[in-house]
């Protein structure tokens, strides 16, 4: 290849890869995508030429050699939730020591948008992708995961071997629940998430195995559902509040929905936790911020982000993963959201 003139970045084309290696263009197309129908000796060359005119296809920054981008992408259903700024930090610092880039994708909780992302996944211009939301069919995460790494943080797919790093949401919701139980309630709303998310039916079931583990009739009208934001359970509060019967506690499936509760029982005139008890889910930042401070279940979120990515790269670099279901502790924060009934 001695006597080639190279040429500047932005002009190199296949063809010239193909002319410096003496192969057609299909066969660099079919080693870049490391194809097993290409002889050693072939390959050498074109990687060689690769390196030499400095062509960048598909976004693949360094390493052609191994054919990986040194990219992965997370996904996040709504990147401005205060929950998860841990998550980001820990998968950054995991990948900025492993000598990766991350990519953040941020679906505001729209299936278009997130199997958009996944599409870039699927023409290999990431080597890796770490999910923070599922909502699309769990048929084409499964169909995804043949193709590339994957791992799934905070969520995880019923029946599947798909990596996954989480908490026990049906046991935590159950703690919650059972907490305020203890405390003398026996009518407690609940506002939950979108139905459609697993971790939604989870925090739900373990709701209700909580009631009726504590003979609690469980009225169906006190089970609503919001989409994780302030707005909706401020909304759903006021519902309950209309209530001829209105509930004496309430946990809400997160905090930024708990906090809209609170407030919506500040503008009735009622107070927390005298007239009305809340806990929510998740303890973000703002939980010690509100008034009353917010009794909560509190996730490990930075830990979550940290071994997600782990394992992530681990796939990605080959090595065996010895347990690909991993499932954190959570606890439960008492703070003064919550009081007994008996001393109202």
């Amino acid at each position: 290849m001695k006597g080639y003139t190279r040429k500047s970045r932005e002009t190199v084309k296949m063809k010239d890869v193909a002319r410096l290696a003496n192969v057609s263009p299909s066969t660099v197309s079919r080693v870049l995508s490391n194809s097993s129908l290409v002889a050693e000796e072939t390959r050498r060359r074109v990687l060689e030429a690769v390196e030499i005119l400095k062509y960048r296809p598909n976004r693949l920054g360094r390493n052609l050699r191994k054919l990986t981008s040194k990219i992965v992408m997370v996904v996040f259903p709504d990147i401005t939730n205060p929950f998860f700024s841990r998550i980001i930090q820990a998968v950054e610092e995991v990948a900025r020591e492993r000598g990766y880039y991350v990519l953040l994708g941020d679906t505001r909780n729209d299936i278009k948008l997130e199997r958009e992302f996944v599409e870039l996944g699927k023409e290999k211009l990431v080597d890796g992708i770490l999910l923070a939301t599922a909502r699309i069919p769990k048929e084409e995460i499964l169909s995804l995961s043949l193709q590339l790494p994957i791992v799934l943080a905070c969520e995880y797919i019923e029946n599947y071997s798909i990596p996954t790093v989480s908490i026990d949401n049906t046991r935590a919701a159950y703690e919650a629940t059972e907490y305020l139980i203890r405390l003398g309630h026996r009518c407690i709303a609940f506002i939950n998430g979108p139905k459609g998310i697993i971790l939604s039916r989870d925090r739900l079931k373990g709701y209700r195995k909580a009631c009726e583990d504590n003979n609690i009739l469980i009225e169906e009208v006190l089970i609503e559902e919001g989409d994780f934001t302030v707005d909706s359970g401020y909304q759903i509060m006021r519902k309950f509040l209309l209530m001829q019967k209105r509930p004496t506690a309430v946990f809400a499936a997160n905090d930024e929905m708990a906090v809209g509760a609170i407030k919506a029982i500040k503008e009735y005139g009622w107070q927390v936790p005298r007239d009305i008890s809340v806990i929510g889910f998740d303890d973000i930042p703002l939980c010690r911020l509100v008034d009353p401070e917010l009794t909560t279940i509190s996730q490990p979120t930075y830990e979550i982000g940290k071994q997600a990515m782990t394992m992530l790269l681990d796939l990605i670099e080959g090595k065996s993963i010895i347990n690909g279901q991993v499932i954190l502790p959570h606890k439960l924060v008492e703070r003064k959201s919550c009081m007994e009934l008996a001393t109202k």
